[in-house]
């Protein structure tokens, strides 16, 4: 497994060895020791999800005032640009974003680890995601940025305006959200 380093250095993302024949194909999707050794954590991933969602949908950017979560993303159907944006206030990269492509096709993973708001859009037909937490869900504590904030301004490689939910419809600015001290 390939380790590629991000303009945020706590956020990485995975590229597997993947081995293929006409058969089809095999890769290591988690091996701790080789994550230990790029972040230097261990993390006890406690919950697996798994979402389905239909092009242009965009899902963020969510984080967890509490009970914060780690995440490990991937896709395993279609294809998403997917978002990482730094949210520890005091943090050395406060407010910036990094976003990755991941796909079926690529079999990459990102890292978002606690204190940073996550997000994806779609931009295949459809795609399914899927994601390791190192917390349960705690809807009590579950908080969300606005997807458009102009403070981040991510380039979303949106096609017309997104369909989002009512809760991220209702999403914060950064200023405006309670983040990490």
């Amino acid at each position: 497994m390939q380790v590629v380093k991000t303009t945020i250095p706590e956020v990485l993302i995975f590229e597997p060895k993947v081995f293929g024949d006409e058969r089809g194909f095999f890769f290591e999707s988690f091996n701790q020791k080789i994550f230990h050794e790029a972040t230097g954590l261990k993390p006890d991933f406690v919950q697996d999800n798994h979402s389905r969602s239909a092009r242009d949908v965009l899902r963020g950017l969510h984080y967890q005032v509490r009970q914060a979560q780690g995440k490990l993303v991937r896709v395993t159907a279609g294809e998403v640009f997917d978002v990482a944006v730094d949210i520890r206030k005091g943090s050395a990269t406060f407010g910036q974003w990094v976003g990755a492509h991941l796909s079926a096709e690529n079999k990459r993973q990102m890292w978002v680890p606690e204190g940073f708001a996550h997000g994806f859009l779609v931009i295949s037909e459809f795609a399914e995601f899927l994601y390791k937490t190192t917390d349960f869900y705690a809807p009590d504590h579950e908080r969300c940025i606005r997807w458009d904030d102009p403070e981040i301004a991510i380039a979303w490689p949106t096609q017309g305006p997104p369909t989002l939910s009512v809760k991220d419809q209702q999403g914060k600015s950064l200023k405006e959200a309670e983040i990490f001290a």
